[in-house]
């Protein structure tokens, strides 16, 4: 898998109460596969981190802004999870803008757990299958996707997972799938 992602850009997004797992395990696995990463969240800093929602877990510095950001700096997306992080994220105008253009872009796109609520806060699921951590399902449902459970679904440009329980699925899907997009120029 080593260089495998070389000179590509992936960002992932995220805010307070990211569960530190969905963050940390993509983040590995995409940088020991040759690719760079930038933590972009709503506010410049750190965020805070969780484990299971409930524990702290040690914070993260933020690269920059969402608002700073532009899709086409990037090659691919990632969404960790956490109830708090997409929460918050769905409240900000300029992530949702940014998860939204990424999605339409048709670069790869990845969510776990609880990250897919900001793909039904950007209105990118209709028509779509994916999956999610069971409490998110009915919120998807009614945004006009089919859902299904399995560790991870590809549809498209869009990687969704379930839970931590899948990470490996999860990160073995993202490091194929932006091996298989062309890095930006």
């Amino acid at each position: 898998m080593a260089g495998e992602l070389n000179g590509r850009r992936i960002a992932f997004l995220a805010a307070d109460g990211v569960e530190r797992v969905e963050l940390e395990r993509p983040r590995s696995a995409v940088e020991d596969a040759g690719g760079s990463i930038e933590l972009l969240s709503i506010d410049t800093g750190a965020i805070a981190a969780r484990d299971h929602d409930l524990d702290d877990a040690g914070t993260f510095p933020v690269d920059r802004t969402v608002a700073d950001a532009s899709v086409d700096e990037f090659d691919a997306l990632v969404l960790p999870g956490g109830t708090v992080n997409p929460d918050k994220l769905r409240m900000d105008g300029s992530a949702v803008a940014f998860v939204r253009d990424f999605v339409r872009s048709g670069k790869p796109v990845a969510a776990i757990c609880h990250g897919p609520w900001t793909l039904v806060e950007a209105d990118v699921v209709r028509d779509r299958t994916l999956t999610s951590y069971p409490s998110v399902r009915t919120d998807l449902r009614n945004a006009g996707a089919t859902v299904v459970d399995q560790q991870v679904c590809i549809d498209g440009n869009l990687i969704t997972s379930r839970s931590p329980a899948d990470l490996d699925a999860f990160c073995q899907a993202i490091t194929d799938q932006f091996a298989n997009t062309p890095a930006h120029t």
